[in-house]
């Protein structure tokens, strides 16, 4: 919901929307791009009252939205949902290598090697990412609005759109840009705004305030400690071990352990292999290697396996692979404890009462909670899968990505989670690519490089410098402290 908002974006300026999950931001944006229509109030373009009547409206007219969630034609090459509804024509005929050279240059302009005959469901979700970015970039924008663009993008992606931002404020285009990242917007922004419970808190030039004043805005209190105390030591009871686990294609010949009451983080660069190890290990892909769990050798061939032994994982793609988006918050919670509440069978004040649970542990705001979790913002659909994984009461936690999409005042909530489970004997793997983040967090850092391990690091060895030294192949630790590590 909005109320009263009143904002401008100015021609060859970078504008940055921030708020916490469900501050309006979104619909803000659905809005001025013609996604939703507002109950009151205007939208002028260029001085004159405009209304449009759906998206491509607003593209015509050069308002241009590139969502937060990737909506693009899974089955259909990156060359075809680039031009897909606009495509070039020879005749009656699609002028099929037209397209293809077409996007073969504005791929190269995002310095990416992504092939424009490639089926867009088999790229990685960065690079599904990039093929919206160029799919917007053709078509003209005098208002581009882009919603948490870098969200699944590495360091390097970024720095590549942000050439092209630059690029674009620079020949007169208003940019409109979202985003959590508090580093990336006072890097990029002219000004930002801020919303808070769909209100305007403020307009400010970017370069006046610092990113804790913005967090503090954000939220409306001051955020102290973002990231909880770690405890000295782990209990040294070794709860899983990893040996020589290999990945064909993606990992090779990694080897790890983890202990009871351990925050072990895993950091590397898109494409390393961290999310194909996990993915391996628990049967979602084909893999070799020694898994012993509690002691003794187990075989895992799915997810229903691993939560059977006492394993979670919560996967980056929380949409895609974590969530039934089209359905309330009840079946979500309930998925994976399925048997757990069937006593024969499932009973419905059973499942009201892990909901009713799993809004009170992780603090779900939901006006409706029959409504698809589709609805919710991006923060509170993650607390509905944490939900859903702690029900089963794992003893392993796997979090790939874990506050990817989400507002700094969730994320502390999530950080504050994670310390409260590893107190109290839960062990927790963290996969992030936000080395803050998986710094704060852990106790131990595994790096991996093109799909090899580079290094354990101890908590006393943490730094930026250190784990992108491993992660870019710069520097390897010695065989035998990886083993010993």
């Amino acid at each position: 919901m909005l109320h009263d908002v009143d904002v401008e974006f100015h021609a060859g300026e970078v504008h940055a929307i921030i708020g916490e999950n469900g501050a309006g931001k979104s619909t803000l944006m659905k809005i001025l791009s013609g996604y939703l229509e507002p109950t009151e109030g205007r939208v002028l373009l260029e001085g004159s009252a405009v209304t449009f009547a759906s998206g491509a409206e607003a593209e015509d007219r050069g308002v241009i939205l590139i969502h937060q969630e990737t909506n693009l034609a899974p089955h259909l090459t990156v060359a075809a949902n680039i031009f897909l509804g606009r495509e070039y024509r020879r005749g009656p005929f699609l002028d099929d290598r037209r397209m293809t050279a077409h996007a073969r240059e504005l791929l190269a302009e995002l310095d990416t090697g992504i092939d424009p005959l490639a089926r867009v469901g088999d790229l990685s979700v960065s690079d599904r990412q990039m093929v919206e970015i160029a799919k917007a970039m053709w078509r003209g924008s005098r208002v581009l609005i882009m919603d948490e663009p870098t969200d699944v993008l590495t360091d390097r992606e970024t720095a590549v759109l942000f050439r092209l931002i630059r690029k674009l404020s620079a020949a007169g285009t208003a940019v409109v840009f979202i985003s959590h990242k508090l580093r990336e917007v006072k890097e990029i922004a002219d000004r930002v705004t801020v919303l808070r419970d769909g209100r305007l808190i403020t307009t400010v030039a970017a370069e006046t305030v610092d990113e804790d004043r913005l967090a503090t805005l954000m939220v409306g209190r001051e955020l102290s400690q973002m990231f909880p105390e770690r405890p000295a030591e782990p209990h040294p009871e070794k709860l899983l071990e990893v040996e020589s686990f290999s990945v064909p294609g993606f990992v090779d010949g990694v080897s790890f352990t983890l202990r009871r009451g351990e925050v072990l983080g895993f950091a590397g660069l898109v494409g390393a292999g961290r999310t194909e190890l996990f993915e391996g290990l628990l049967g979602l892909r084909p893999a070799a290697g020694t898994v012993t769990y509690r002691g003794r050798p187990v075989t895992i061939r799915n997810t229903r396996d691993a939560a059977r032994l006492g394993i979670a994982y919560v996967s980056e793609d929380r949409k895609g692979k974590g969530l039934l988006v089209n359905m309330p918050m009840k079946p979500n919670v309930t998925l994976l404890a399925l048997e757990r509440l069937a006593r024969p069978f499932i009973s419905d004040r059973a499942e009201a009462r892990a909901l009713r649970k799993a809004v009170e542990d992780f603090d779900i705001r939901a006006a409706d909670p029959s409504a698809p979790v589709r609805s919710l913002s991006g923060g509170n659909q993650q607390k509905v899968v944490l939900g859903k994984v702690m029900l089963i009461d794992p003893d392993v936690i796997i979090l790939d990505e874990p506050t990817r999409g989400i507002d700094v005042g969730t994320k502390r909530q999530i950080y504050f989670l994670i310390a409260e489970l590893s107190r109290a004997g839960k062990s927790l793997v963290i996969i992030s690519s936000e080395l803050p983040e998986v710094m704060g967090l852990s106790d131990r850092i595994a790096v991996l490089h093109d799909g090899q391990l580079s290094g354990i690091l101890a908590r006393a060895e943490f730094s930026e410098d250190e784990i992108m030294r491993l992660a870019t192949g710069l520097k390897r630790r010695e065989e035998q402290q990886v083993a010993a590590a």
